[in-house]
């Protein structure tokens, strides 16, 4: 789940770090009146889930209260990546000195979080790694034990910075690595970070991602931050889709039947088991079929949720027809989400037989669940049939209609 800049802003500066001042404008007299109270050149930046506002016009400099109300009504249109911003941050314009990158994130190889950190700041960290590799640093650490100023002292150093500027870094570093472990995030970032003409360290930019399934164990910030529980954000905000999909897999606590995410497609996929769901996903693609949404589903959710999830798909426009698919199962009852699937069906005025282009689940309770697909005519298969297989009988199904 990713933060805008200024909730990233708002969850470092609840740790220290040193920002400049800067206020979230929604509106021109907002943008006018913390221009005014900042009182010097501003900076007025997009606020979107997305990279490149720069490249797109969305970040713009004012020099007066009048200036910034003007732009803000020229970057709160602009569009970026797809994405319509609701608000424009307006900060403090920064005589700038030098910039620094530096991120937080896991190393999947190595199964270690990484401190990645560079003194070329300011653009991609994938095009310094590539152009000057002797400017980027990678310092694994241990969770096991506590993290001291140490690492982030080693990933700066070991870029060249010494000095003044090494012993000033160190803390502001030190402290983004304590903000992701106790967070349980996924990126932490700042890009720039930057060494002001006065000598000062400010955090100009910053980004976060936090792990989704961890939003139950941090309420309390996502509530200071001011995120909805329904709001399943990527690098983009959710779609009203995609809400109504957290919203009824928050409707009962009984296993999981949501984590949507829209397509264009036309083949709607109720799938889960875990890693099985991007396979089956990816396999439906491989067959050449069209995706219409992504999901989870498992952990025995009950048929009142199964059916939601399964009506919620089939409401999304284009959708023709949907693939029931999973893993072989222990820990949900096929005879459940079976039920789920074909009252979810019929109360959105569908034939479950021509509206289900394959049901596989194999597993628990597995024999009563295909006698009742048997009594609705939907086509089945068990643990024989392969996941591969399964997505090609459902692409097939569509192509032949």
């Amino acid at each position: 789940m990713r933060f805008y800049e200024h909730e990233s802003k708002t969850l470092f500066a609840k740790h220290g770090m040193p920002l400049g001042k800067s206020g979230l404008a929604r509106s021109t007299e907002e943008a006018h009146g913390i221009a005014a109270e900042i009182g010097q050149p501003v900076v007025l930046k997009s606020q979107v889930l997305s990279g490149g506002r720069m490249k797109a016009g969305a970040v713009k400099f004012a020099d007066t209260p009048d200036e910034a109300a003007a732009l803000f009504d020229e970057i709160l249109p602009i569009v970026v990546n797809g994405q319509h911003a609701e608000s424009v941050l307006v900060e403090e314009k920064s005589p700038i000195a030098q910039e620094y990158y530096v991120g937080v994130t896991w190393d999947g190889r190595r199964k270690l979080p990484v401190v990645i950190f560079s003194d070329m700041g300011g653009i991609d960290i994938e095009e310094v790694a590539e152009t000057h590799p002797d400017h980027v640093s990678k310092t694994h650490f241990s969770t096991l034990f506590p993290v001291t100023p140490r690492v982030a002292k080693e990933a700066i150093g070991a870029t060249g910075v010494s000095g003044s500027d090494l012993n000033r870094l160190t803390p502001i570093v030190h402290e983004l690595i304590q903000v992701f472990l106790k967070y349980d995030l996924t990126l932490a970032e700042i890009n720039p970070l930057v060494r002001l003409e006065d000598g000062r360290f400010v955090v100009l930019d910053g980004h976060v991602d936090m792990e989704a399934e961890a939003r139950g164990s941090h309420e309390a910030l996502l509530e200071e931050l001011g995120i909805q529980p329904e709001e399943t954000r990527q690098a983009r905000p959710p779609t009203d889709f995609e809400i109504a999909g957290a919203k009824v897999d928050a409707s009962d606590h009984r296993g999981v039947a949501g984590n949507v995410v829209g397509f264009d497609g036309d083949l709607g996929l109720v799938i889960g088991a875990g890693g099985g769901s991007l396979t089956l996903f990816d396999a439906v693609r491989k067959h050449g079929g069209k995706p219409a949404n992504y999901c989870e589903i498992g952990g025995n959710p009950s048929v009142k949720k199964t059916c939601e999830l399964t009506k919620l798909v089939l409401g999304k426009p284009g959708v023709e027809k949907i693939a029931v698919m999973m893993n072989v199962v222990s820990n949900t009852r096929v005879d459940i989400v079976a039920r789920g699937v074909i009252k979810g069906c019929v109360e959105s005025g569908r034939d479950p037989a021509d509206t289900i282009a394959i049901f596989r689940i194999p597993g628990a309770w597995e024999d009563e669940g295909f006698k009742i697909l048997k009594k609705y005519g939907v086509e089945f298969c068990d643990r024989s049939v392969s996941m591969y297989q399964a997505a090609g009988r459902a692409v097939a199904k569509m192509q032949a209609s």
